[in-house]
C-alpha cells in the first residue's frame, strides 16, 4: 500500500474470468452499458498502462463497460474501501491482500497485473555486487514489515549475519538516501520505475530482483474483488478482466500510443520517462508461459509465498492462499 508513495517521492527527487470456456464480453446495438469503479493503488503510473490503453482504445466500451478510475487519497485505503463496498475492484499487492485476508477481509485476487516482483535491492555504491557487500553497511527500507522480512531472507540466503547489516527506515526517500550515501543500498524501490529513472539520469544502479535473492516469487500487482461482489457480478468482472487484458495487449503492440494515454491521465508524468518505464515493464504483465492467459495466477506460487509470510511472522495463520486467496475463473479460456 505504502509502496506507491515511494514512487512519487523518488521521482520528485530525481526530476527536480471465463466460467465455462472462453466467453468474450461484447456489446451489441441497444445493449445496456454497465458501470464499474476501479481504484488504483496510487496515482496513474506505468504499471497501469494497460488500463488507460484499454480506455483510450475502446476495449472497455466494446465490452459494454463504463469504467470509472479513482485514485486513493491514502494508499492504505483501496482494500478498505473495497471491503466497504465503496468501489467495485481495486489494484493492490499480493502481500497486502494476504495480510488483509489474515485479518478477516473477504477479498480475492481475480487477476495478476504484474506477474512477478517489481521490488528490488538497489545500490549506487561503486563496486557493489550483491548481498554479501552489505556486510557492515546500511540498507534503507520504507519501514514496511515485509520489506524487513525480505532483508532477513536475502541475508540468510547470502550467509550474511543479520547483525552485520543495519536496516534504516528512510520512509519514502529511498532514492535520495542512496544519492546522499546515507545507505549503501535500498530495498523497496521498483526496478521498472526508480531503476529506469536512475538509468535515465546516467547513473549506474546495481539492481537485483527479489526472486533472484531467495524471496519466493509473487505477483506484485493484483486486481482484487470482494467475494460477494464477484459472486453476484461475475459476468461484469469477467468482461472487465478480459477487456483489461486486451488493453495490456494494446500497450504491448503500440507502447507509444499506450504511454500517450497514460500521460493524458497523469500529465505530471514525464513522457520520456513514462515510455522508457512502460517498455521496461511490458514483459512482466504477461505470463512467461505463452499458453496461459493475461492475469494468470499460479496457485502453487501463492502457496509458497503465503507459507513464507507465515514463517516470517507476517500472518497469524498459514493461509490456504492458492485455493482461497485467488481465482482464475474470470480469465480468458478458463473453466469455473
Amino acid at each position: 500500500m505504502k509502496r506507491a508513495l515511494a514512487i512519487a517521492a523518488a521521482l520528485a527527487a530525481l526530476l527536480g474470468l471465463t466460467a465455462c470456456g472462453e466467453k468474450q464480453e461484447t456489446t451489441t446495438a441497444g445493449a445496456a452499458t454497465r458501470s464499474l469503479t476501479v481504484m488504483l493503488d496510487y496515482l496513474p503510473n506505468p504499471d497501469h498502462v494497460g488500463l488507460y490503453a484499454g480506455i483510450e482504445q475502446g476495449d472497455f466500451a466494446a465490452a459494454g463497460i463504463d469504467v470509472s478510475v479513482v485514485t486513493p487519497s491514502d494508499p492504505s485505503a483501496p482494500l478498505k474501501l473495497l471491503q466497504a463496498g465503496k468501489v467495485d475492484l481495486a489494484i493492490s499487492y499480493e502481500p497486502e491482500l494476504l495480510i488483509a485476508r489474515d485479518k478477516g477481509a473477504p477479498l480475492v485476487s481475480v487477476a495478476a497485473i504484474a506477474q512477478s516482483p517489481l521490488t528490488a535491492l538497489m545500490s549506487l555504491k561503486r563496486g557493489f555486487d550483491g548481498p554479501r557487500d552489505l556486510r557492515g553497511g546500511r540498507v534503507g527500507t520504507a519501514g514496511i514489515p515485509y520489506q524487513s522480512a525480505y532483508l532477513r531472507t536475502i541475508l540468510d540466503t547470502a550467509h550474511v549475519p543479520l547483525d552485520a547489516v543495519k536496516e534504516t527506515n528512510v520512509g519514502f526517500n529511498l532514492v535520495p538516501a542512496m544519492l546522499s550515501r546515507r545507505v549503501e543500498a535500498t530495498l523497496g524501490a521498483f526496478w521498472n520505475v526508480e531503476g529506469v529513472q536512475l538509468q535515465r539520469q546516467r547513473r549506474a544502479p546495481k539492481i537485483l530482483r527479489m526472486e533472484q535473492l531467495g524471496v519466493p516469487t509473487y505477483n506484485e500487482l493484483v486486481l482484487v474483488g470482494e467475494k460477494r461482489f464477484i459472486g453476484e457480478q461475475g459476468d461484469l468482472v469477467r468482461a472487465f478482466v478480459q477487456a483489461l487484458g486486451r488493453g495490456y495487449a494494446d500497450a504491448r503492440a503500440d507502447p507509444q500510443a499506450a504511454t500517450d494515454a497514460l500521460v493524458k491521465a497523469n500529465p505530471d508524468l514525464d513522457p520520456g520517462f513514462a515510455l522508457a518505464s512502460v517498455r521496461a515493464s511490458l514483459p512482466v504483465f504477461f505470463p512467461t508461459d505463452a499458453d496461459k492467459p493475461f492475469g494468470w495466477q499460479e496457485p502453487a506460487a501463492w502457496d509458497r509465498y503465503g507459507a513464507w509470510m507465515f514463517d516470517q511472522g507476517l500472518l497469524s495463520s498459514r493461509p490456504n492462499a492458492g485455493a482461497a486467496a485467488l481465482t482464475n475463473e474470470f480469465l480468458a479460456g478458463q473453466v469455473g
